[in-house]
C-alpha cells in the first residue's frame, strides 16, 4: 500500500502529535508499506524533498503560534511530486492548510481519505479570542470541525472514548468513528534499555540528589496544561518534605511566566525548568522521576503518560476521560480532582514506597498494549475499509450515471 501522511508539523519539531506520526510511519514501513509525508517546512522557505525518508516539506509563512507555518492550500510545485507517488490512501493529521491541500488532492484524484482528530479545539480558542466571543467561537469551532471531518473524510480515527463522545454525543457525527489509541515505541523507555550512566550524568547536571523525590511533568508550557496548579502545590508539599521537587520538561509561550511564579514563591531550588529536550534524550528524564503528573483537562490522549508508564513511573493525573483508558486507579496509578487531593496523594506515595513500586510494575505492564506495532495494524484496518468504501462509492456512482443516461434516452 502507498500511503500519504499529511501534517502541519513533523520532525525535528517535538510534540505528542509528531511522536504519533513518526511511530505510525515506522510501524507501517515495518509491514512493508511505502509511506510518504507531506508537511510544512519549519526551517526554511524552500520546497525540500528527502528521497530516502520520503518527506516533502512545503514552505509557509510563520504564524507566530509556536513554530507553525501557514502554507498555501494548493502549492502547485508539490502537486506533480505527490501525483507521481500514486497514493492508495491519504491520512490527514491536521485541519489546516496542509489538511485542506490533502482534501483537494483526494477529491481531484479520487483517493480515499482517513483523518485522525488529535486536538480538542474548543479548549484552545483562548489563544485567538483572548477571552472574548467565547460562546460564538465555540460554535464556529464546532461547525468547522463537523464540516472538516464529516464532509471530507472517508473514515475518522480518534484516540480515546472522550473524543468519540464529542463527535457522537455533541456533534452528532454519522460516519464511522474508529477509537485507536496512539502507539509509541514503548521499548525505548524500558529500564533494561536505558544507560544508567547517562541517568547519573543527567542527575548531576540538574543538581538532583538521589534523596530527592521527583515529580515529573512533560509537555508544552501553556495555559491549558494547568501548570500553575503544579507550581502552587509544590509550595505546600515542601512544607512537609523539603526534598520533593518538580521537574518541568518542555517549552512554550508561558515558560517565563511560570519561572517568575516559582521565583515569587521562593521555589527556585525546588522546581527545575529544563526547556526543550531532544526526542532521543527523553527516556532519561522519565527515569529520573518517582511519579509523573498532569493537571490538564484538555488532552485527547496524553502520550507522555504512556511514556512514563513504559519507564516504570506511576502516573498521578487530574481525573479526566482522556486518561481513564490508560490509568486504572489503585492498580497502576492515581487520580485527583483538586489541589488538596493532589497534595495528599503525592504525600501518600512518598510515604508508601512499597505501594509506589507496585504501581510502577503495573504501569509498565499496562503500557505494553500501546505498542507502535499494534497501532499500525489497527490503522491499516481503517485504510483497507476506506479503500473499499471509495471503491463502492465509485461503483455506485457509475451505476447512477448509467441509470440517469437511460432515463434521458427513454424520455
Amino acid at each position: 500500500m502507498r500511503i500519504g501522511i499529511f501534517t502541519e508539523t513533523y520532525t525535528p519539531y517535538i510534540s505528542g502529535l509528531v511522536t504519533s506520526e513518526v511511530m505510525l510511519k515506522k510501524a507501517l514501513e515495518k509491514n512493508g508499506h511505502e509511506v510518504y509525508v507531506v508537511t510544512a517546512n519549519l526551517e526554511s522557505f524552500k520546497y525540500e524533498y528527502n528521497e530516502q525518508e520520503k518527506i516533502l516539506r512545503i514552505p509557509g509563512i510563520p504564524t507566530g503560534i509556536y513554530d507553525s507555518r501557514l502554507t498555501s492550500i494548493y502549492p502547485l510545485q508539490a502537486v506533480n511530486k505527490i501525483k507521481s507517488w500514486k497514493l492508495d490512501v491519504i491520512h490527514t493529521q491536521t485541519e489546516f492548510a496542509i489538511g485542506t491541500f490533502a482534501r483537494l488532492l483526494a477529491k481531484q484524484y479520487n483517493i480515499p481519505l482517513v483523518h485522525t482528530y488529535h486536538t480538542m479545539y474548543e479548549d484552545y480558542i483562548h489563544y485567538i479570542t483572548k477571552g472574548y466571543f467565547k460562546r460564538s467561537s465555540k460554535k464556529l469551532v464546532e461547525y468547522f470541525t463537523k464540516f472538516y471531518c464529516d464532509t471530507t473524510a472517508t473514515e475518522l480515527i480518534v484516540p480515546t472514548t472522550k473524543t468519540y463522545k464529542l463527535f457522537k454525543d455533541k456533534y452528532h457525527f454519522e460516519k464511522n468513528i474508529h477509537i485507536i489509541p496512539t502507539g509509541i515505541e514503548v521499548e525505548r523507555f524500558y529500564k533494561e534499555n536505558i544507560n544508567k550512566k547517562e541517568i547519573s550524568n543527567l542527575r548531576k547536571q540538574l543538581k538532583l540528589s538521589k534523596k530527592d523525590f521527583i515529580i515529573l511533568f512533560v509537555g508544552r508550557l501553556a495555559e491549558e496544561k494547568n501548570i500553575e496548579f503544579l507550581i502552587t502545590s509544590e509550595k505546600e508539599l515542601n512544607k512537609k518534605y523539603s526534598n520533593i521537587k518538580l521537574l518541568i520538561v518542555g517549552d512554550g509561550p508561558d515558560k517565563e511566566k511560570y519561572e517568575l511564579l516559582s521565583e515569587k514563591l521562593n521555589l527556585q531550588d525546588k522546581i527545575i525548568f529544563t526547556g526543550k529536550v531532544s526526542w532521543d534524550d527523553m527516556p532519561y528524564y522519565y527515569h529520573l522521576a518517582n511519579i509523573f503528573t498532569s493537571a490538564s483537562k484538555t488532552e485527547t490522549q496524553g502520550l507522555t503518560i504512556i511514556e512514563a508508564m513504559a519507564s516504570n513511573v506511576t502516573p498521578l493525573c487530574m481525573r479526566d476521560e482522556a486518561f481513564e483508558s490508560m490509568i486504572t486507579e489503585e492498580l497502576n496509578g492515581l487520580f485527583f480532582e483538586n489541589e488538596k487531593e493532589y497534595q495528599d496523594k503525592v504525600i501518600y506515595l512518598y510515604e508508601n514506597l512499597d505501594i509506589l513500586n507496585k504501581f510502577n510494575k503495573q504501569a509498565r505492564i499496562q503500557a505494553e498494549q500501546y505498542s507502535s506495532k499494534y497501532y499500525g495494524e489497527k490503522v491499516l484496518e481503517v485504510y483497507t475499509r476506506a479503500i473499499k468504501e471509495k471503491q463502492n462509492e465509485n461503483r455506485y456512482g457509475i451505476i447512477s450515471k448509467i441509470v440517469k443516461n437511460i432515463k434521458e434516452l427513454l424520455k
